[in-house]
């Protein structure tokens, strides 16, 4: 990769392992339906206003249709997921979670058509779904209804980022993105918006709420989601992805040193096992551990 794509490779990484720390502030203060609709509408309003700013065209000739449905489960699914979950389960083991998006990916790639799956790709997709299962089934702490339900969350949240970024590929393909980023956080914040009538903000926000709410809204949605696409441009969709790897590795390392959260032994088995699945998945296995084609013997 070229030094300005390792730039952005650890951007996001760094940035995106912070976010789940970021996500737990605010949703104390804004509530989880909250915390995702003001981070999405302030998203969507400040890269309006940049692109304003810098006289940048937008095209929004796709109609809003595409837009919505990418809002309706890359932003409003994964984000209110995320935001649900991770005060119950705990940010690295959500973190975890997010790890399984190439899994969900390449599931609804294949009945889209879109790829083909490998002898590999497929050996890696079940040991994924077994890192699931080590993950949910083995849990360092008790097994609650509500941990349950964020367990649940997490992964609905993950299977709607794999739907949604399958969708924008599919149907955004020839829109900008910037007009992806500025429609798919409008109407998810529209969308997430109705339900704050059903879950009020927990307390009344201060300024350093306000101060957490603005960072996940610019730094970690607008920012990130550029540097992710141009980053996609660059080196493609498959590398760019392995991005969250580093992301769970990050988010894990929080989790533990600074939140105080605990795994159980078999959970980081699980870990380990969703993110070699993924390896596979995405072809990221190096190429000295592939096997080779048997060269048949010259009579």
């Amino acid at each position: 990769m070229k030094p300005g794509d390792i730039a952005r490779y650890l951007f996001l990484a760094i940035v995106w392992g912070l976010s789940l720390l970021v996500v737990v502030k605010i949703v104390e203060a804004f509530g989880w339906v909250g915390a995702v609709t003001f981070r999405a509408l302030i998203a969507a309003g400040s890269l309006y206003l940049l692109a304003r700013l810098f006289r940048r065209k937008l095209d929004f000739a796709a109609g809003w249709r595409p837009f919505a449905i990418v809002g309706a489960t890359t932003v409003a699914g994964q984000l209110i997921g995320l935001s649900y979950a991770a005060p119950r389960i705990g940010t690295a083991m959500a973190a975890i979670f997010v790890a399984a998006i190439p899994l969900f990916s390449m599931i609804i790639s294949q009945l889209w058509g879109l790829e083909r799956a490998t002898r590999q790709g497929f050996a890696g997709l079940i040991l994924g779904i077994g890192g699931i299962v080590l993950l949910v089934g083995f849990p360092a702490v008790p097994v609650t209804f509500e941990f349950a339900l964020g367990c649940v969350a997490s992964i609905l949240a993950a299977l709607c980022a794999a739907f949604g970024s399958n969708y924008a590929s599919r149907h955004l393909r020839n829109s900008g993105n910037w007009e992806t980023t500025i429609g798919a956080f409008l109407f998810g914040g529209l969308m997430t918006s109705p339900l704050i009538f059903a879950v009020p903000l927990e307390r009344t926000p201060v300024a350093m709420d306000y101060l957490y709410l603005i960072i996940a809204a610019v730094l970690m949605s607008v920012c990130t989601y550029i540097a992710y696409f141009r980053l996609v441009a660059s080196i493609g969709p498959t590398r760019a992805i392995s991005v969250e790897f580093l992301v769970t590795v990050i988010a894990v390392f929080i989790g533990a040193t600074v939140l105080g959260e605990k795994l159980s032994a078999m959970q980081f088995v699980g870990g380990i096992t969703i993110m070699v699945g993924c390896a596979l998945v995405l072809n990221l296995v190096p190429a000295w551990m592939r096997p080779r084609p048997s060269v048949p013997e010259i009579p």
